[in-house]
Formats: C-alpha cells, structure tokens, sequence
C-alpha cells in the first residue's frame, strides 16, 4: 500500500519508519523535500519525498502530520479537496497555539475540534483521528511496564475507522474508539494532559491506558 504522509517532521518521520517495517511504500511531503535525505538514506528504497501534492496523489491512505497552525495552507498546496477525495487520512495533528512562557492551549475546543474542523475541509475524504495522544518516540512498538497502551481513534467511517485499528495493532497498540469525528472534542484535549504531564516530570515517557474490569 503507498502511504502518503503530509509533513516531515519528527511525527511524520516516525510514522513513516514504522509502516516502512510493514512492508508500505512511503512517501513524505514538504516544501523542502531535499531536507529529506537524511532521512531517506535511512530509510531505504521504498522511501521517497515530494510536494505536498505529489505525497497527497501519491497516497492510498493519507497522514496529516503538521502543525496546525500550517494545515489549512498545507492542505490547499496538496491540492486537496480533490486530491484527497475518497481517502482514508489519518489525522495526528493537535490544534494548539502556542505562546512564549505559558503552556500550550487549545486553538478549538468544547464546541468544535481540529479532527471536525479536518473533515469540513475535506468533505469527500473518511477522516479518522488517532495517534494525537502521545509523542512521536512512541508512536511505534511503545514499550511499557505497565504492557501496551491505548490509541484512542475517532471518524465518522466505520471501514476507515477498522483500517486505523489495525494500523494502531501492528504497531503495537490497543484500541478504544470513541465514536464519530466530533469525539476529537475529548481526544485533544488529552494531547494537552500529555503535555503537562510531561512537563510537570520533566519525562516524556508516558502514554494512556482504558482499564476495565
């Protein structure tokens, strides 16, 4: 399958690692793919980098991997909705705004949520989100004590959602779906729990569990 990544930072290159050892052909996008190589080099011959546009053509399914504040504008030099249309894209963004000092905040929230906001930009494709909820050094094959964490995935698509879930399996993950798109209301805001835990400990070490008895 060719996975089309929409991004290429530390999430997208993490991400792209890890469905490269399943056996995918990846492709990262960027407004500067020869910043790429070093990863490439890496990454070996069923690796590969273009234009958002050639990565958003490129995919069967799509990873939307940047920072919000630059998604609106990443997605319209994708040339998306159209190029998009019909596609599962996996959205691992967070919208937060972030200020010199202070903790990051939610850009979107209680009423409305960046996973909603994704798919009214993108009508024709089955957005599904997952993979907001923890840092990218764990994003693949997450070893724990406590044993396997949860990814906590959300869509309006039920088949969408079933081909996230087993993305999220072989890389390690249990799942708990939250039901349609709007459940990215409560899965940002965890992103923003991760933070401050994180920079409460001064570990970014840690991931969320659902117990059940």
């Amino acid at each position: 399958m060719q996975i089309g990544i929409l991004g290429s930072g530390g999430v997208a290159q993490a991400l792209g690692t890890g469905f490269l050892t399943l056996g995918h052909d990846v492709k990262l996008g960027s407004r500067e793919p020869k910043k790429l190589q070093p990863w490439l080099d890496k990454a070996g011959k069923h690796a590969s980098a273009g234009s958002f546009e050639d990565t958003a053509r490129f995919a069967d399914i799509a990873v939307l991997a940047s920072l919000w504040t630059g998604t609106e504008n990443l997605l319209k030099l994708a040339g998306a909705p159209a190029t998009l249309a019909g596609k599962l894209v996996m959205d691992v963004t967070n919208p937060l705004i972030y200020e010199s000092g202070k903790m990051p905040r939610l850009a979107l929230g209680h009423t409305d949520s960046g996973g909603e906001q994704v798919q009214r930009w993108l009508p024709q494709s089955k957005v599904v989100k997952a993979f907001n909820t923890v840092g990218s050094a764990h994003m693949v094959d997450p070893k724990f004590p406590g044993g396997p964490p949860d990814m906590f995935i959300c869509g309006d698509d039920a088949s969408a959602k079933q081909v996230v879930a087993g993305i999220c399996k072989n890389f390690g993950w249990g799942v708990v779906d939250v039901g349609g798109i709007e459940g990215a209301r409560l899965l940002e805001p965890l992103c923003i729990l991760w933070v401050e835990y994180g920079l409460r400990t001064q570990t970014w070490n840690h991931a969320f569990k659902l117990l059940r008895s």
